[in-house]
């Protein structure tokens, strides 16, 4: 139980409907869809879109999106993989010969069709209740009136704004200047956009003026996307993976997203008495950050596009974690992952809502990098994202770039059945984080039983190449403990990640919310 004499937050509970996200204008807008007669498909896309206005370096149409979507009435959990493909020209071997050994971040090569905006149309015209022009009116609204800068966004606009180029300063600065709390923000071009979309549907982002204004802004940039790249785009429905955890059941999106990564992770911490452990010790935030360190190295080698994902049954089979397990120690930070682990292989913004029938959505919706690629269409400044940025420029790797080829992705939507059969919601975001972030959350719950704000409110700790990051919410002691054992250990600006979740109690049939203090959002139910 939280303690009550310190700083923190209540969970929310609700019987009617909930959402929980990173900013209280869209949990208030699908709150408010669910209550007009909206079921969670309606209200999660309504304040999905509404987030682009609210958190614009975050995400927006220019983006991708994955959903998994448990069914009313049902235990049916379905898929949807809302990544769009690379335009045809795109080619590794120019890439190559211009001199890049990776992939260019801000720049139009980085740029794969977007995919959002197919995606909530083919999810709301399957499963929507509403009609589009309700769902999407508070988004209009507030794109037309404007949203003041919250607190977290303004710290985040402070790190992502220099990165915007040419047109999209016109159309996400304020006088030219990066804007600060309590600023109000609009874009006008963008409710135009929606407006279209409201009445005509997907073909009035993917034809028609609003392609040809992106299309045209891209070839300008050097880009060699098409309009039939853009007419051509379609998500896909996808069978889940679903993974055992002490009882537990974690249900993730199949490649390209990283949510194998996140099963190969707690996979491998299985393997270890995490219970045993103080929950915020050093010791718990070692074995974690080493069995991270294998579980990307191993994303980086398998992970793709899934026609050309090969080695997905090795990286989930039990023998490949238990080989990993065996190479921590348990008291002493690896050197060299990608090396240690050659013997094993051989041969890579979220929001939940759920509704009055129990039908749950976890969706998360992201343009990558602080403010995507930085690059924007000239006239209606839908902002570009740059998850080709996610492609590899290695010749022969599965992940290597091409086109007509989805890049691995970062972003994850989770969900988790609990031994009692409740069932959550749930998802990290934080880049790359997220598949170590799903993997705490879920060993904070079924390891530790926190109640989801609990697990959502500990401290965290990431590895990566840069060095361990460790939260100030760790006692100082544990910091220099991994020093000690050999991370590069640092305390970062900024806090890892955010979280949200919802738990379905399987016993009373309560909705449970819980929000990240880390961001501006919040849970909210009826």
């Amino acid at each position: 139980m939280r303690d009550f004499h310190l700083p923190g937050r209540s969970a929310v509970f609700a019987e009617n409907g909930m959402c929980a996200t990173s900013h209280p204008l869209a949990a208030k807008t699908a709150v408010s869809l669910l209550e007009a007669g909206g079921n969670a498909v309606d209200a999660a896309i309504g304040a999905a879109i509404l987030l682009g206005i609210c958190e614009p370096q975050m995400t927006g149409i220019g983006g991708d999106c994955f959903a998994l979507v448990k069914r009313p009435d049902s235990d049916e959990i379905v898929g949807l993989n809302g990544s769009g493909r690379a335009p045809a020209g795109l080619s590794a071997d120019a890439l190559r010969d211009a001199g890049h050994t990776t992939m260019p971040i801000h720049d139009a090569a980085a740029i794969t069709v977007p995919g959002a905006v197919d995606a909530f149309c083919r999810l709301h015209g399957d499963m929507g209740r509403l009609d589009m022009a309700e769902v999407l009116a508070p988004a209009i609204r507030y794109a037309d009136e404007g949203v003041p800068i919250a607190p977290r966004v303004a710290f985040d606009l402070q790190e992502s704004g220099p990165f915007l180029q040419g047109v999209a300063k016109d159309h996400y600065l304020i006088n030219g200047q990066i804007p600060t709390t309590g600023q109000v923000f609009r874009s006008p071009a963008q409710a135009e956009v929606l407006r279209r979309i409201a009445r005509d549907g997907r073909k009035a982002f993917y034809e028609g003026e609003v392609a040809a204004d992106m299309v045209a802004s891209l070839n300008a940039l050097g880009g060699p996307h098409t309009e039939a790249d853009f007419a051509a785009t379609a998500c896909d429905y996808v069978t889940p993976l679903r993974n055992g955890y002490k009882g537990a059941e974690l249900v993730e999106l199949p490649p390209n997203g990283q949510g194998a990564t996140a099963m190969l992770l707690t996979n491998i911490l299985s393997h270890f008495d995490l219970p045993s452990m103080d929950p915020f010790g050093a010791g718990r935030a070692h074995i974690e950050a080493e069995a991270t360190k294998l579980a990307y190295d191993a994303r980086n080698r398998f992970l793709a596009d899934a026609d050309h994902c090969t080695r997905l049954a090795h990286m989930l089979a039990p023998e490949t974690a238990q080989s990993l397990a065996a190479l921590i120690d348990p008291k002493r930070a690896m050197a060299d992952p990608k090396a240690l682990s050659e013997s094993v292989h051989k041969e890579t913004i979220y929001i939940t809502v759920v509704d009055r029938d129990r039908m749950a959505v976890s969706l998360i919706y992201s343009i990558f990098h602080g403010f995507g690629s930085g690059l924007a269409s000239d006239t209606f400044g839908i902002l570009f994202h740059n998850r080709g940025a996610g492609f590899s420029l290695e010749q022969g790797h599965p992940n290597e770039a091409g086109g007509g080829k989805r890049p691995m992705h970062t972003i994850i939507p989770g969900m988790l059945r609990e031994s009692d059969g409740s069932l959550m919601p749930f998802g990290v975001m934080g880049g790359a984080y997220q598949a170590t972030g799903h993997a705490r959350f879920v060993t904070n719950t079924v390891d530790f039983g926190l109640h989801p704000q609990a697990a959502i409110d500990a401290p965290r700790a990431f590895s990566e190449p840069a060095g361990l990051k460790v939260e100030r919410g760790y006692d100082p002691s544990v910091l220099q403990a991994l020093i000690d054992m050999g991370h590069q250990a640092h305390v970062p600006g900024g806090p890892i990640g955010g979280a949200q979740a919802i738990r379905i109690d399987a016993k009373t049939g309560q909705l449970q919310g819980a929000s990240d203090p880390r961001k501006d959002g919040c849970a909210l139910g009826y």
